[in-house]
């Protein structure tokens, strides 16, 4: 079975390659691990972006970078396109921000292939059937302001099973460019999470998906960063899954409940809805982290089923348009 930590170390060797032309900086640790910073103390770059988000999805998916002409005349903003044939692989099992990094004073959420090492956590691989059993390297994505030490570094190492020189640590905050990027990215992975957690639909009958979602303005103020990247999705991001169905499978359900607008918590810019929840993330539907609209195409029936909308008008008020 592929390996998604092999595939993306792919990308990573290009990542290093080309750091100075992609606006980031790579550090040898003093245990020999290796941290890239995408964002913290360097400006980044799309390029840079691109190439990030490919790594969260364990390599599995083609990235890029485009300005929807169809959005022209509501608002055009640049848009992270993503395409893969293996979903819930890398979207699931890599990308998803499925491991809460804490070591003494450093704390991120862990995205990307070392998760399927460590099985953080175990029920999403029992689930997808599927784990990187034969990876001799550990990639992780950090989603944090500062960058992580050799602790960080040897608690992944431990965790994953492999020598500290083959830890690399990809760091990007939400408030850069990279974080913003590679948050509109997860686009596919917001709806195969909903299909899992929320639907209860087998996301491995999912066999090739795309989405788009425009990428946020960057924002200096973390947490009104995180408010405007989620909104990118929730608003602005359009997906299309290629479902092989069985029977008893009802794919008009599941496509009515996909879209955050099914979501009883609705209507408000993400940054809103969570200080009216006291900042408490439990309190939060979560089934508001979906793509604004859907597309299914069930290859079994042939059927096309469309529900959601990309809400231009709430876009344009969580991002702080003046117009």
């Amino acid at each position: 079975m592929v390996s998604v930590n092999v595939e993306a170390k792919k990308t990573v060797d290009v990542m290093i390659e080309k750091a100075d032309e992609l606006n980031i900086a790579v550090e040898t640790l003093a245990c020999g691990a290796t941290v890239i910073d995408c964002g913290v103390n360097v400006d980044g770059s799309f390029k840079a972006g691109e190439l990030y988000t490919k790594v969260c999805l364990g390599g599995l998916a083609d990235v890029g970078i485009s300005i929807p002409g169809d959005l022209s005349e509501k608002f055009a903003l640049p848009s992270v396109k993503i395409k893969t044939d293996s979903p819930s692989i890398s979207t699931l099992g890599s990308q998803k921000a499925g491991w809460s990094v804490s070591v003494g004073d450093f704390f991120a959420l862990g995205s990307g292939p070392a998760r399927a090492i460590a099985l953080k956590p175990a029920e999403t691989y029992e689930e997808i059937g599927y784990e990187d059993k034969d990876a001799d390297l550990a990639i992780l994505t950090l989603e944090a302001d500062v960058l992580p030490g050799d602790d960080v570094a040897q608690y992944i190492a431990e965790e994953c099973d492999v020598d500290v020189k083959d830890v690399y640590l990809l760091v990007a905050p939400t408030s850069s460019l990279v974080g913003s990027i590679q948050i509109a990215g997860r686009v596919v992975e917001n709806g195969t999470y909903k299909m899992l957690e929320f639907i209860k639909f087998d996301v491995t009958k999912v066999k090739h998906a795309a989405g788009i979602a425009p990428i946020a303005p960057v924002d200096p103020d973390g947490l009104k960063a995180m408010g405007k990247t989620n909104d990118a999705v929730l608003f602005g991001g359009r997906t299309y899954y290629y479902v092989e169905s069985e029977e008893g499978d009802d794919i008009a359900s599941v496509a009515a409940q996909l879209p955050s607008s099914a979501a009883d918590g609705y209507g408000k810019p993400f940054f809103d809805v969570f200080k009216d929840a006291g900042f408490d993330f439990y309190q939060i539907d979560k089934g508001m982290f979906a793509p604004a609209e859907v597309v299914i195409n069930d290859l079994t029936t042939g059927k096309m089923y469309k529900e959601g909308f990309v809400n231009a008008d709430l876009l344009k008020k969580s991002f702080g348009v003046d117009e």
